[in-house]
């Protein structure tokens, strides 16, 4: 989940991404102050945009805004009030998040590929990684659906010559950490990290 406040190049609108999969089709429906994109194959909600956002939510700043479970609460609370009966889920897990690298397999139809099964504590996620270094048993740097990285990127449910992957295993570069080698390769990680935390958060 990501929700994005820019008044000055969007307008007064909070706008609040749900699900980065892959979408066949857009469309849209009005609530009120509300509008609810969804995909219109299958009517899967996208997100939200909620009009005159400032009346309704305390917001700071321009850009991309912390998602904490009380602003989630109150983007709830908003679209009941606007007669929509979804409800959003907080989800308290780090967007780039330490993860363990379970398995390594060859691509079936890519040779610089291979298929990761990464554990990130409570979910092992199947990723489709490019990195030569990439190997079993590695702590790595995973970027779940939905995270933002430093260069704009979403990261979104992909689906990589036929094999479907959700989320990305992190480069240093990727990361914008200084000193980042220029070289092509995953950021290999030593030392106390922990799977399933706030990669960030322990630097």
């Amino acid at each position: 989940m990501n929700v994005h406040y820019n008044q000055n190049g969007v307008g007064d609108v909070l706008l609040v991404s749900v699900d980065a999969g892959t979408v066949s089709e857009r469309d849209y429906n009005k609530n009120g102050e509300v509008i609810r994109l969804f995909d219109k194959n299958n009517g899967r909600t996208l997100g939200y945009n909620i009009f005159n956002a400032s009346h309704h939510f305390a917001l700071s700043g321009d850009g991309k805004i912390e998602v904490t479970e009380t602003l989630v609460n109150e983007i709830n609370q908003f679209l009941r009030k606007n007669g929509v009966e979804e409800t959003i889920e907080y989800d308290a897990r780090p967007d780039f998040i330490v993860g363990h690298v379970d398995s390594k397999e060859k691509h079936p139809d890519a040779d610089k590929l291979s298929i990761c099964k990464v554990n990130i504590g409570d979910e092992v996620l199947q990723i489709v990684c490019g990195a030569p270094n990439v190997n079993k048993d590695q702590k790595v740097v995973v970027a779940r659906v939905g995270a933002v990285m430093p260069s704009g990127m979403l990261i979104k449910d992909a689906e990589l010559r036929g094999v479907q992957s959700s989320g990305m295993i992190c480069s240093a570069k990727e990361l914008d950490l200084p000193d980042a080698p220029q070289e092509k390769g995953i950021l290999v990680l030593s030392g106390d990290y922990q799977v399933g935390e706030d990669f960030f958060r322990q630097n």
